[in-house]
C-alpha cells in the first residue's frame, strides 16, 4: 500500500506533466498560427467592416487570424492610416484584401513591409500618381454611382432602392435594407486623392471580377486584374460578392494565404 507521501509525489508529477504538456501544445499552436499569414481586410465605400461578415467565419475555420479594418472613409490618407494601424498589429505576414474603394487603399497600404500579397475584390486598383476618380472615364457611368445622394458636407452614400438595385442585387431584400442602414458615407473628395506607391507592382495580387457589377464596369475590372497581372477568378456576381458569393470570395483568398511563404 502506498503512502500517502507516495501518492501525493505521484499526483505532484502526473500534474507537473499534464501542465508541462498543456504549455508546450499552446506554444506548438501559437507557433503554428504565427507560421500563417493573417488576412486584413479593407472594406469600401458605402459600407462598413460588416459587410465582410460572411466570409471571416470561413477563414477563421481554417484557423486564419482576420481582422477587417473600419475605415473613416474620410480620405486616402486616413483610410490607408487605418489599415497600417490593423497591419501593424498582426503577428507576421498579411495578406491584405481589398474590395471596391478598398482597392485604392490596399495599394497604398499594401507597401506595408508586412504585407505580402494582395487580393482585389471588384476593387480599384490605381498606378502611381492615379486617383480613384480618374480611372474609366472612357466608360459609361455605372448605374449605382449615377444615383449617389451627396450630403452638405461632401459625403456620398446609396439610398436604399440604389443599394438594393445596383450594389447588392443579388441578396435578400432585408440583407440589402440592412446594408443600407450600416453603409458608411464617402468623402467625395477622397476620390481625388492620388496613390503615391502602388504596391502591386512588387506583391504578387489576385482579382475577383463580378461580372453583374453596377458600380464598377466590369470591363473596367479585367482591364485592372490584367494591368497588375493578377491571378484572376470570375463571379456572376453584384458589386458584393463577398455578401452574395462567400464561399468563392473565401476560396480565392485562401489561394492567396497558401501561396504565401
Amino acid at each position: 500500500m502506498k503512502s500517502s507521501s507516495t501518492r501525493f509525489s505521484l499526483k505532484t508529477g502526473l500534474g507537473m506533466l499534464a501542465i508541462a504538456a498543456a504549455f508546450t501544445g499552446s506554444n506548438a499552436m501559437a507557433a503554428d498560427a504565427t507560421e500563417k499569414p493573417s488576412v486584413v481586410i479593407v472594406h469600401g465605400a458605402f459600407a462598413d467592416g460588416s459587410d465582410w461578415a460572411k466570409v471571416i467565419p470561413l477563414l477563421q475555420a481554417k484557423g486564419i487570424k482576420v481582422t477587417a479594418v473600419q475605415n473613416p472613409l474620410t480620405s486616402l490618407a486616413d483610410d490607408v492610416a487605418a489599415a497600417k494601424r490593423a497591419i501593424d498589429n498582426q503577428p507576421g505576414k498579411v495578406v491584405l484584401v481589398g474590395h471596391s474603394w478598398g482597392g485604392t487603399v490596399i495599394t497604398e497600404a499594401g507597401n506595408h513591409e508586412k504585407v505580402a500579397s494582395l487580393v482585389y475584390v471588384a476593387a480599384f486598383a490605381p498606378d502611381a500618381g492615379q486617383a480613384t476618380g480618374d480611372l474609366g472615364r472612357d466608360l459609361p457611368v455605372p448605374p449605382g454611382i449615377a444615383k449617389l445622394s451627396v450630403d452638405k458636407a461632401g459625403f456620398a452614400s446609396l439610398p436604399p432602392a440604389a443599394l438594393a438595385a445596383d450594389f447588392a442585387q443579388d441578396v435578400p431584400a432585408k440583407q440589402a435594407a440592412v446594408m443600407a442602414a450600416t453603409q458608411g458615407p464617402i468623402a467625395m473628395k477622397a476620390f481625388g486623392d492620388k496613390v503615391e506607391t502602388a504596391a502591386w507592382k512588387t506583391r504578387p495580387s489576385w482579382y475577383i471580377v463580378s461580372t453583374q457589377d453596377r458600380m464598377i464596369q466590369p470591363a473596367l475590372e479585367r482591364s485592372f486584374a490584367k494591368q497588375i497581372n493578377a491571378k484572376t477568378t470570375e463571379l456572376a456576381a453584384s458589386h458584393v460578392p463577398q455578401q452574395s458569393r462567400p464561399a468563392d470570395v473565401a476560396k480565392v483568398i485562401l489561394e492567396a494565404v497558401a501561396a504565401t511563404k
